[in-house]
């Protein structure tokens, strides 16, 4: 982890006394991060090299330093203050010249403990953000048609995240899995996943994994991050789901989704680069606005977020081996994102239930809410949704998403 620090000092200051208060500063810092900054000083010509860079306001009076600087400066402006020699005054003016400029920068002030945690929340934003840069997520056919509110718009995909969509032909996939050359990329997993079916699934057994292996090939020929495919296609193709293919490439670390829902691929990727976990793509399936509760479900589930699962068919074609997969209990966190990501929806809740009910899709969950309870059911999942998918994962990551999305929107 290499976050770099700069200094901004005034002459007007005794240098004596602003390092005596900044040393003690920046080692309280640095006590509570585990580690040390890589200290840049006055030097800022690495600036934008490392894992983050610092902008410490050491003292006021230097307003003006930074102006001279800021032509060489790029990306977000982090601005260190402490509450000494002026620091925070000096921050908020040069803070403001850079919103009358349209320029992106955050103040980074409080606690020792608050500023800690926020400088580790900014770095795990700026290495997703990176990590996201000049990467390709597939399309296996057109969306779904169902999908009628699930548009995208790739300029502004690319633009603040650095992703490229790649269109990929769905027959590409049917003819792949119609050969007979796809057996070099079964592998261990496959192998596991093979001896598990059970009996009354065993006719489906070999397409599913022909599916898994078809899309390893494409992930390969395409150097895909994520996929999402128009899965339905499959089932009168070649009489199977892509869902036990899904959760393993899920379990992988490569983003899958399903139906060609976009917006959701997109929140699974921003997911996956944020906190390394894989999402549970899901339809909301029933809602109780009075006691905030919710149900979700879908015929697929990554299988490295659950703890227990076992094999039916799909839902709604009764053919095919779809995953029914239980979740731990517990803190959990709903996260959607808009096609053109200007509107997102986030919030957190208790995962309290992993129903099993027969007139829905195979993994199930049921979520309560507990802030805001009623507005989040009625106001935005009755009145406003961002489509039908949601994403939902284990744990709470509000402020890590709703920081990241208010990030790439500035």
């Amino acid at each position: 982890m290499d976050i770099a620090l700069y200094t901004l000092t005034s002459s007007l200051h005794n240098e004596e006394s602003v390092n005596t208060l900044s040393n003690q500063f920046i080692t309280e810092i640095e006590n509570k991060l585990g580690f040390n900054f890589n200290f840049c000083g006055t030097d800022f010509t690495t600036y934008g090299d490392r894992d983050l860079d610092i902008i410490y306001v050491r003292t006021g009076g230097t307003e003006s330093i930074f102006k001279k600087m800021l032509p060489s400066l790029k990306g977000k402006i982090l601005l260190l203050t402490s509450g000494e020699s002026n620091s925070l005054a000096a921050s908020m003016e040069i803070l403001a010249y850079l919103k009358q400029h349209n320029l992106n920068g955050e103040i980074i002030h409080g606690s020792t403990d608050y500023i800690a945690e926020r400088i580790m929340l900014l770095y795990q934003i700026n290495n997703a953000r990176r990590l996201l840069q000049g990467k390709n997520i597939g399309v296996i056919g057109r969306p779904s048609d169902w999908l009628i509110a699930s548009n995208i718009d790739k300029k502004s995909i690319k633009d603040k995240l650095g992703i490229d969509i790649i269109e990929i032909p769905v027959e590409e996939l049917i003819n792949s899995v119609q050969s007979d050359n796809l057996s070099p990329l079964f592998d261990d997993k496959a192998a596991i996943i093979s001896d598990e079916i059970p009996q009354n699934l065993k006719q489906y057994k070999k397409g599913a994994l022909d599916i898994y292996c078809a899309l390893k090939k494409i992930i390969a020929d395409y150097s895909l991050y994520g996929l999402t495919i128009r899965c339905f296609d499959l089932l009168e193709s070649v009489n199977n789901t892509s869902c036990l293919a899904l959760a393993m490439l899920n379990e992988e670390g490569i983003p899958s989704g399903c139906e060609g829902d976009i917006p959701s691929l997109l929140t699974m990727v921003i997911i996956k680069a944020l906190t390394g976990h894989s999402g549970f793509q899901a339809n909301p399936s029933r809602i109780d606005p009075l006691n905030g509760e919710m149900v979700f479900a879908h015929c697929t589930i990554p299988f490295d977020m659950v703890h227990s699962y076992s094999f039916n068919t799909h839902f709604e074609s009764s053919i095919g081996i779809a995953v029914h997969g239980e979740l731990d209990l517990g803190e959990a966190t709903v996260f959607k994102v808009s096609g053109d990501l200007n509107n997102y929806f986030c919030c957190k809740g208790l995962l309290t239930e992993n129903p099993y009910e027969k007139s829905l899709c195979r993994s199930q969950v049921r979520i309560k809410f507990t802030d805001n309870k009623t507005a989040i059911c009625r106001d935005y999942f009755l009145k406003s949704p961002i489509g039908n998918h949601h994403i939902i994962l284990t744990g709470d990551y509000y402020e890590l998403f709703d920081s990241f999305m208010s990030d790439i929107n500035n």
